[in-house]
């Protein structure tokens, strides 16, 4: 009898304080809608002062936000970041990025969030722009920034060699947290028997997140939280768009992978409630598990069972499929650590991407395999299977060669002799 009164005022007790963090966020979502207007129209300052800075010289690498003469130097709902960062009241100017690449792209739908490392053994950020801004149309171009975070600058400034009219058109951001926003992170509690490398990286990965969603915040309608190491469905963006557009306006998040913090759509005007719950537990779980229970403290009746919370959490997360994100890394951030997850709902890896080629006259003088012919690559139907290249008897040299031919000019051809057999075609390289 004894154990039962104990345990009923532990569950009394236990009650008594999710009801009390409960109240807290309720008071904490009223007091940023108040405030929603302070940051937008501060954010606004910074822009037009960034915009200004930018016209007055041509050199936009390493712009960075600690130099402005602001006049407001933080919007009120920022300080809240005092509470859970108070090492920030020293460092006044630690929650302004450096923006390494970027236009200051305001106004859009869609703002793309992907923190990224340079890691040990292999880097997929080059490989996941890639197949992000894939068949992008014009208009999904003008209507969409993609924002990279990075805590090491000269990582990304040898890698997005390759992406240059995405950051010159603002398609493509490039920021760095200043290295005074990070608190000490040399002696955290060590739980759930993680290691102290780990716990470490969980935190860190838990300000990461929060520093890009503030930063984010202003620039358009939806937020879509990302990894550096996945691949994306071609036509992700206009079903992301179509998805949301069917859901109630009660929804909180929208997911369109079920691995961990891929693939979460985020309606700009909650990021900063939800940033607010990140910091107040940065140091205590990993950043999906804090999700979660955000979501248990905004809809869940603690007399009531897990059952009826978990149809309650699932009407603000509301799950999409199949996915449109799949991971890929092998090797995480976290140093020494092997990541072999897959989204079973992405469904197959699309290896045969189809390119838009104007018509032409094909020829190769390889053996054809099956049906696997030129012209069906070409047009973006199959692959392309061939083989018993042709050998010089004498020699013993290939005389093999692929050529494409564009409204009766030659455009190029692949061939193994030297000199080329076609000196009017271009040679592929």
């Amino acid at each position: 009898m004894e154990v039962f009164f104990n345990l009923r005022n532990d569950l009394d007790m236990y009650q008594s304080q999710f009801l009390e963090l409960r109240q807290r966020l309720l008071y904490a979502e009223k007091e940023n809608k108040k405030r929603s207007e302070e940051l937008s129209h501060a954010l606004d300052e910074i822009k037009h002062v960034v915009a200004k800075r930018m016209n007055s010289t041509t050199n936009h690498t390493g712009l960075s936000w600690k130099g402005l003469n602001l006049t407001r130097k933080l919007p009120v709902h920022l300080t809240n970041m005092y509470y859970y960062l108070p090492h920030l009241r020293e460092y006044e100017d630690a929650i302004f990025p450096n923006v390494i690449f970027g236009q200051q792209r305001t106004g859009v739908s869609l703002v793309i969030g992907i923190p990224t490392v340079k890691r040990e053994k292999q880097h997929y950020l080059i490989n996941t722009l890639h197949s992000l801004l894939y068949e992008f149309s014009e208009e999904q171009k003008n209507d969409c920034v993609i924002i990279i975070f990075v805590v090491n600058a000269e990582y990304v400034n040898t890698s997005l060699h390759s992406f240059p009219r995405e950051i010159q058109s603002g398609v493509l951001e490039v920021i760095s947290p200043p290295a005074s926003y990070y608190p000490d992170l040399s002696n955290l509690k060590q739980t759930f028997g993680d290691s102290e490398d780990r716990v470490r990286w969980r935190t860190k990965q838990n300000l990461d997140y929060s520093f890009l969603m503030l930063y984010a915040k202003p620039k358009g309608t939806f937020y879509l939280q990302l990894e550096d190491d996945i691949i994306a469905k071609p036509d992700y963006i206009q079903r992301i768009k179509t998805f949301a557009a069917k859901q109630s306006q009660d929804w909180m998040i929208l997911e369109f992978s079920q691995l961990g913090f891929i693939g979460k759509l985020f309606k700009s005007e909650d990021l900063p409630l939800i940033v607010d719950f990140f910091l107040m537990f940065y140091k205590d779980k990993p950043i999906d598990w804090l999700i979660d229970h955000l979501l248990w403290v905004k809809v869940c009746n603690p007399e009531k069972d897990a059952v009826h919370c978990e149809k309650e959490k699932a009407k603000l997360r509301i799950r999409a499929k199949p996915s449109l994100f799949q991971h890929v890394g092998t090797y995480s951030s976290l140093a020494g650590k092997i990541q072999n997850l897959k989204d079973k709902d992405f469904g197959k890896n699309v290896l045969h991407k189809a390119h838009n080629n104007p018509p032409a006259k094909v020829d190769t003088s390889l053996r054809i395999y099956q049906k696997y012919t030129l012209e069906n690559v070409y047009k973006g139907k199959d692959y392309f299977w061939a083989s018993a290249p042709l050998i010089n008897s004498i020699s013993g040299v290939s005389k093999s060669f692929i050529s494409v031919v564009v409204n009766r000019k030659a455009v190029c051809m692949m061939s193994s002799q030297r000199p080329c057999p076609r000196p009017d075609l271009y040679q592929c390289k």
